[in-house]
């Protein structure tokens, strides 16, 4: 296995002059004080600014909102946590013994988090030249394979619009179920469309990540049934 650092020049393309900045990128809170939360903040501010310039330069024509959706789509959890998979970063995380156990190097919102604290760490070893050098490469290939802004709208926003476009009520959302610790929690939450009898369940590290993805498995359900307006 290749060191962390040799880990972090072949896959993000940035070779840290710091190491311990890269180390503590890598430490969940499970396996000590000295972990990557205070990163993952820092790097949280800088993605989002470094996102919405591509996003500025990649569709010159797009209106405010539309601007919003790219960046959102691009900075949600679920995308940040498909690129740490692709990268292999769950396999460098430092966990605690429970975290390990119960497979903490795959869960997405672990993945998510720790992906934006290398950026923050990134910024702190080179700045942002290097680290929007990064990020670019990571998410500017995703940027332009993005569909039209209209498609990027939230799941329980176009689940809305789609019923009332039907002239029917609105969905219904309910908490099934929070497990984990109170630092780690987990959500399960279900969609409910009763007129046309259709369900839905989703889980998240949030109650509205959980109750989007619900609303995502019942749009799903009416692009296969074909329903029309």
């Amino acid at each position: 296995m290749p060191s962390a650092v040799e880990w972090a020049a072949k896959r993000l393309g940035h070779r840290f002059g710091d190491p311990a900045l890269l180390d503590a990128a890598l430490t969940h809170r499970s396996a000590g004080r000295s972990n990557y939360e205070r990163l993952e903040f820092l790097g949280d501010s800088v993605l989002n600014f470094v996102v919405a310039l591509l996003a500025f330069r990649e569709y010159p024509d797009a209106e405010e909102g539309e601007l919003s959706r790219y960046r959102a789509a691009l900075v949600s959890s679920i995308c940040l946590a498909e690129v740490a998979a692709e990268l292999g970063l769950g396999e460098q995380l430092r966990l605690g013994s429970g975290e390990l156990k119960s497979g903490g190097f795959r869960r997405s919102s672990i993945l998510a988090d720790s992906l934006e604290a290398l950026f923050g760490a990134v910024y702190l070893d080179a700045g942002l030249e290097a680290t929007s050098a990064v990020i670019a490469g990571l998410l500017a290939g995703r940027l332009r394979q993005l569909p039209a802004a209209e498609a990027l709208k939230d799941p329980k926003t176009r689940l809305q619009e789609a019923l009332q476009a039907r002239s029917l009520p609105l969905p219904q959302y309910a908490l099934e179920e929070v497990s984990g610790e109170a630092h780690e929690q987990w959500f399960a939450a279900s969609c409910d469309v009763a007129a046309l009898g259709l369900r839905g369940r989703g889980e998240g590290a949030s109650r509205r990540k959980a109750e989007q993805a619900a609303a995502e498995r019942v749009l799903v359900a009416l692009e296969r049934e074909a329903i029309q307006p």
